[in-house]
């Protein structure tokens, strides 16, 4: 195995078409360098998963290279393994060990000095707040507690290239904002993490670049400030519908909309702002929603123009107006 060069991680033109004609990934190219926390953003079903299960050797590409540093992942399917630390979407299956045990254990597989090991499983549990639960088995510990440990059975001796997909899933808020101070600590120690999630307002804060993928294809790549500037000039208009009330017919000055649940979410021009809010206001007053916000735009706001989609599902424009 030859793992010299500078790594840089590059997936090159990478396509994947399943017997059945399926295109899982169409041509995607990227980079990311060592200390980048880089994320790969897309609906369900975009083709984040297929991607990943190349770069780790379980899935062969039809066509391209993926590489990091002089290494070529795809030719070398063992050599990935080794580079490459990998946290599934799926539980870790622990149920019958300890979560400190499960957690030495990874670092010894992955090669790691027994003491060496040992503290940092230590460090890891006390930076996550999981040591009430250091002793306890798998099979007892709730989603989220799990989730956490499988965080740090993967980076208590990271490879290389670290790969997280959906690393907060089920994570309660405090300890989710631990987990993301853990996430830039991997990048900062020299690891190319690729930050695998759908989660578009999360990932804002914890990404150096991102690319967005759907329906196979990469649509837009830059960091989050980049990829905000589409929407410069606009504002955020949030309305929360009251229970049991249809959502109200969306006024001229709304540029788009997303419905999440009772979550109306509106783009509106900076100069529509006082329209808005007297809108919203009356919509209030009416009885058919119950607060709003008026706010900046964020990267979810550039996300839907380019997808289609918010984070949750909800499709725009299709709630009137």
């Amino acid at each position: 195995m030859d793992d010299d060069g500078d790594g840089l991680f590059r997936a090159d033109g990478v396509s994947k078409v399943y017997p059945n004609g399926i295109r899982a990934n169409d041509g995607i190219s990227l980079h990311a360098a060592p200390g980048e926390v880089y994320g790969l953003l897309g609906p369900n079903g975009a083709g984040k998963t297929t991607l990943v299960k190349q770069v780790i050797g379980l899935l062969k590409p039809t066509a391209g290279r993926i590489t990091l540093g002089a290494c070529d992942l795809v030719a070398d399917p063992a050599a990935a393994r080794q580079l490459c630390s990998y946290l599934p979407q799926a539980q870790v299956p622990i149920d019958s060990f300890r979560a400190r045990e499960a957690i030495v254990l990874c670092g010894r597989v992955r090669g790691g000095r027994r003491k060496a090991v040992e503290r940092r499983a230590d460090e890891l549990i006390e930076a996550l707040d999981l040591g009430e639960w250091r002793d306890k088995r798998g099979i007892g510990l709730s989603g989220g507690v799990k989730r956490l440990v499988g965080f740090a059975m993967v980076t208590v001796c990271p490879g290389r290239l670290v790969i997280l997909d959906e690393p907060t899933n089920d994570v309660d808020p405090l300890r989710r904002r631990l987990l993301w101070e853990q996430v830039r600590q991997l990048g900062d120690r020299g690891a190319v993490v690729l930050l695998v999630t759908h989660n578009v307002l999360e990932a804002e804060k914890a990404v150096d670049r991102l690319a967005i993928i759907s329906d196979g294809r990469l649509i837009a790549e830059g960091t989050p400030s980049a990829m905000k500037a589409r929407d410069r000039g606009h504002l955020r208009l949030q309305l929360m519908i009251a229970p049991g009330h249809e959502t109200p017919a969306l006024p001229p000055f709304a540029l788009r909309s997303t419905l999440a649940g009772h979550n109306l979410m509106t783009v509106i021009a900076e100069g529509d702002a006082a329209v808005g809010i007297k809108w919203a206001q009356q919509v209030i007053a009416a009885g058919a929603a119950e607060e709003y916000a008026l706010s900046a735009t964020s990267l979810e706001d550039a996300y839907i123009e380019l997808t289609g989609r918010d984070s949750a599902g909800g499709v725009p424009g299709g709630i009137g107006g």
